[in-house]
């Protein structure tokens, strides 16, 4: 088994990084290359990305719009996964998954690794804002090295919840986003461009989505002389983190929108860049546009509810409706949570990763103890052999018998017959489950 060794002078600091979706692989990958040590001997870092193989796997052009080259990039299974980890050398992997997907590695990484002192350091974080399920999903992230926090806020809430049970909070570490940057906004453009910034998962209902159209579609009648622009996360057929019953792009074929309102994809940044008013309901971003001191609107239209994930921007100033807006509203964001939010406007986003580096310098230069989750058989028999199974592992971490983890790429045949399952989910959830909603509704 080939030993992992810190980078040194004449070789780059390897790192894996393993995601589920697209915008896992996005804070991943940038994490990667944020919170890596800082040391003008060492050459670039060599990148090597995994995807886990599921319904939201991201597409090419997903991946190109991240803009982070990986050295190598495949998909795979948890168990293929942990495989590479016991046979290939590496000194920091990156758990870019939701909690139940970083428990499992963890435990399944703990197996593979055992009796290795010279094991690789393990990250893990959140992709953006976190709004809810604040202790399931940080204690099913328990026992990485570094758990990242993206802004004091949530290094303070994070630490509470790790000593509230007990369990050792020394990983958490502060923080930012990795994708933000940019130029900071210097005055309106020509023609002045309104952004709604959407998101998969809220709000859900059609009823709202419909809502949140009409209204944006009546700022554009209303103001003929701006460009308002539609930012959806995915082109029709293209899978994310979550998978939309009434993607916009369905909805807005019904309606007729005027010639100053378009749909827009790709990068977030460069959707900014031409940027003078962003709106949305409760997405990260958000931060990214106060980041680059551009008004920002969070909407209260649904109302102000955890539910939405708005309510996590209460006393950030950015709170108002479309009415507001329709009458000339422009926000002013109260710097002391813009601060307590890890969005460093005021230009010390260069050192907010310094922390990360200097903890991971220390952890690279000596030898590391066995992973230790705080779940485990024994703390958690009735939920972690459950969250261990979704990814074809046993109670000690092992591969269940019977545990998909082929041995060579998937020939066209087998990956045809993926591509039809995540096609036949994705028509099941935007198409059927909707039509049977309705029927029980009769």
């Amino acid at each position: 088994m080939p030993a992992s060794t810190p980078a040194t002078s004449t070789t780059p600091l390897r790192i894996a990084v393993l995601a589920d979706s697209d915008t896992r692989w996005k804070w991943g990958a940038l994490t990667a290359h944020r919170i890596a040590p800082r040391d003008d001997a060492q050459e670039a870092l060599s990148l090597s990305g995994f995807l886990l193989r599921g319904r939201a796997t991201p597409t090419p052009r997903q991946l190109a719009e991240v803009g982070v080259e990986a050295e190598s990039l495949r998909e795979v299974t948890s168990v293929e996964f942990l495989r590479a980890m016991a046979e290939e050398s590496y000194d920091i992997v990156v758990l870019a998954l939701v909690g139940g997907g970083v428990q499992a590695m963890l435990h399944g990484l703990k197996r593979v690794w055992e009796g290795r002192a010279d094991r690789p350091v393990v990250v893990t974080g959140y992709v953006g804002v976190v709004y809810e399920k604040l202790a399931d999903g940080l204690l099913l992230r328990h026992g990485a090295d570094l758990v990242l926090a993206n802004s004091r806020q949530d290094a303070e809430r994070f630490r509470s919840v790790y000593e509230g049970v007990g369990a050792d909070a020394s990983a958490v570490t502060e923080v930012a986003l990795p994708f933000l940057g940019g130029a900071a906004y210097e005055g309106e453009h020509d023609p002045y461009t309104v952004v709604f910034a959407v998101q998969p998962s809220v709000p859900d209902s059609r009823k709202d989505r419909t809502y949140l159209l009409n209204r944006l579609i009546k700022h554009a009648r209303s103001h003929p002389e701006r460009e308002v622009l539609l930012k959806l996360r995915s082109k029709p057929g293209e899978h994310t983190t979550h998978i939309e019953e009434q993607p916009y792009q369905k909805l807005v074929q019904r309606l007729a929108p005027p010639p100053n309102f378009r749909l827009v994809y790709g990068n977030m940044g460069e959707v900014l860049d031409r940027t003078d008013l962003l709106v949305t309901i409760s997405s990260t971003a958000a931060l990214e546009s106060l980041h680059r001191r551009i008004p920002t609107v969070v909407l209260t239209d649904l109302g102000v509810r955890e539910v939405l994930g708005n309510h996590h921007f209460v006393g950030s100033g950015c709170l108002a409706s479309w009415d507001q807006l329709d009458d000339g509203h422009r926000p002013s964001p109260d710097p002391e949570w813009v601060a307590r939010q890890g969005v460093v406007a005021d230009g010390s986003y260069a050192t907010a990763f310094d922390a990360a580096r200097e903890r991971l310098a220390k952890l690279l230069a000596g030898a590391l103890p066995p992973l230790t989750p705080y779940y485990t058989p024994a703390t958690a028999p009735g939920y972690l052999p459950g969250i261990l199974a979704r990814h074809h592992l046993g109670p000690d971490g092992s591969p269940l018998p019977g545990a998909p983890a082929a041995d060579k790429e998937p020939g066209p045949v087998r990956q045809i017959v993926r591509r039809a399952a995540r096609g036949a989910y994705r028509h099941g959830v935007q198409r059927v489950a909707p039509v049977i909603r309705r029927m029980g509704e009769l």
